[in-house]
């Protein structure tokens, strides 16, 4: 049998827009960091843009042992052509083994477009990494610590594990909020690597005039209590009924996919599969019926409370606390119970 052993570093792509660095790629200096040492290799940090080496300390901070800057006045906005034109020709030079990317609307936009062009695997959407083993059944080889890439899939209905062992680097995306943010050490120091690059009229073939964006109404990651309705609320109407129980217990409303595409609340309340992953200290969950795809979501919260008229509802088998009633009684007694007591 013979073992296959590869080295290179590990990267995160440090995704900022404006000269702040978004979360997703913070969150995954933790899970990078551990894979790293699983692998006794050095974390890289990958930043491009114009104006942004400020940003380079935090991320050490964070656990990267090197950064890769690149600044050049065509990467002040982001652009797929000219960022995946600058990543790919790093991982040409460096050879990490494996390189990681947010699943924000930039890293799903970029990582394909830099996996087609280095002729390496994608895996999209992964709620967890893990460093393994692999044997190859015809060649009879042993692939050594190969990346395992691990998201839901068919629905969410299983949880599979994707691994590469023949083409590199290795990369992935991950969901948001499914890795804890790192602590930060500020004592903490690492290497700045400042990277030229080439970038011509070719490699910029849109002229970016005007830039609109606009901040997200609420921040359900960063809540320490969230009140989530599902289809079951019955109409966006009725959906007042989970913001006034979110705002007497000082919390976040939420939805699910379902309660979404209805037209109940806008999507950037929407936990689950394709929203946000939360973890707060109290989760209710009114009229959700709670399929594996909601679960995937907010099954890491610390208590569960679910109301629902259906015993049989999924949601009531990872929910510590049950309430089985319809909402539209349980919820107003509830809401009258807090105010009078002034619960917090």
């Amino acid at each position: 049998m013979i073992e296959v052993n590869r080295q290179g570093e590990v990267w995160v792509f440090a995704e900022q827009h404006g000269g702040r660095l978004e979360e997703t790629p913070l969150e995954l200096m933790s899970k990078a960091r551990h894979l790293a040492n699983t692998l006794k290799v050095k974390l890289a940090a990958v930043l491009l843009g114009q104006g942004v080496e400020g940003l380079c300390p935090r991320l050490v901070q964070c656990g990267a042992d090197k950064v890769y800057l690149v600044e050049h006045p065509s990467l002040g906005a982001y652009q797929t052509n000219s960022y995946g034109k600058v990543i790919f020709d790093l991982i040409h030079k460096h050879q990490p083994q494996i390189v990681l990317y947010g699943a924000t609307v930039s890293g799903r936009d970029l990582a394909p477009r830099v996996a087609s062009a280095a002729k390496a695997g994608l895996t999209a959407d992964c709620t967890d990494l893990q460093i393994g083993d692999h044997q190859t059944a015809k060649e009879g080889q042993l692939h050594k610590n190969l990346l395992f890439q691990i998201r839901p899939a068919f629905g969410g209905n299983i949880i599979a594990t994707i691994i590469n062992y023949d083409r590199w680097p290795q990369m992935a995306t991950v969901r948001e909020g499914v890795m804890p943010m790192p602590q930060t050490d500020p004592k903490r120091r690492g290497e700045i690597v400042k990277e030229s690059v080439k970038l011509g009229n070719g490699d910029l073939p849109l002229e970016i005039l005007e830039e609109h964006t606009r901040p997200r109404k609420v921040d359900l990651k960063a809540a320490r209590i969230i009140v989530a309705g599902g289809a079951g609320v019955g109409s966006r109407d009725n959906f007042k009924l989970v913001w006034d129980l979110a705002n007497c217990l000082g919390g976040a409303p939420a939805a699910t996919r379902a309660a979404v595409d209805l037209g109940f609340i806008d999507h950037d309340h929407q936990v689950g599969q394709t929203g946000t992953t939360v973890r707060p200290s109290l989760y209710i969950a009114v009229g959700i019926s709670g399929a594996i795809q909601h679960q995937a979501g907010m099954a890491q919260s610390q208590k569960i409370v679910a109301i629902n008229n259906d015993p049989d509802a999924p949601i009531l088998h990872v929910a510590h606390y049950k309430i089985l009633g319809d909402l539209n009684e349980v919820v107003p007694r509830m809401i009258k119970a807090i105010k009078e007591k002034g619960v917090r």
